[in-house]
């Protein structure tokens, strides 16, 4: 029983993998799409084109950080074992989504600062804001590292000790 819960826990990622995938793909050619649609209609106006851009870069890095979760649930879910990992392995995937975030929420905060900048200056508020969470992931990635590092320290000692 424990096998075939085991075998549709796993083709149950298998799928949720691939349908998330598919969409990451959608997004990247829905992207492309509109930028060349914008092109071919000469509809332009003038700071539009940065605009369009730089959405169309953060809907492609949002794609790009869909297909990493993808990937990780599809190595982490389906053909690893589930037994507990090592703090280094930990640290790197969290390191990898935090990383993916931040650049997500800072293209994000770029994008709102073009358009509140071509609209009215004092809608620049919210977008500073998720500026300054970009930031504030980094500096707690920064941290969370360092406390990993010396937990990941601490853990190699014991291990060379337990070790005949």
């Amino acid at each position: 029983m424990r096998k075939v819960f085991g075998l549709i826990t796993s083709m149950s990622y298998l799928f949720s993998a691939i349908i998330l995938f598919g969409m990451a793909l959608m997004i990247m050619v829905w992207s492309v799409y509109e930028v060349v649609m914008h092109f071919n209609r000469g509809s332009l106006a003038e700071g539009e084109f940065i605009a369009i851009m730089l959405q169309s870069v953060g809907a492609i890095v949002i794609a790009v950080a869909i297909i990493d979760v993808a990937k990780y649930m599809i190595e982490e879910e389906v053909y690893r074992n589930k037994e507990l990992r090592s703090a280094v392995e930990a640290r790197q995937t969290m390191t990898k989504i935090i990383v993916i975030i931040s650049i997500a929420v800072g293209i994000e905060g770029l994008v709102y600062i073009f358009k509140a900048g071509m609209q009215d200056i004092t809608l620049l508020l919210y977008p500073a804001a998720l500026l300054l969470v970009s930031v504030l992931l980094i500096v707690g990635l920064g941290l969370f590292q360092k406390l990993s590092l010396s937990v990941e320290n601490s853990e190699e000692p014991s291990k060379k000790e337990n070790t005949p």
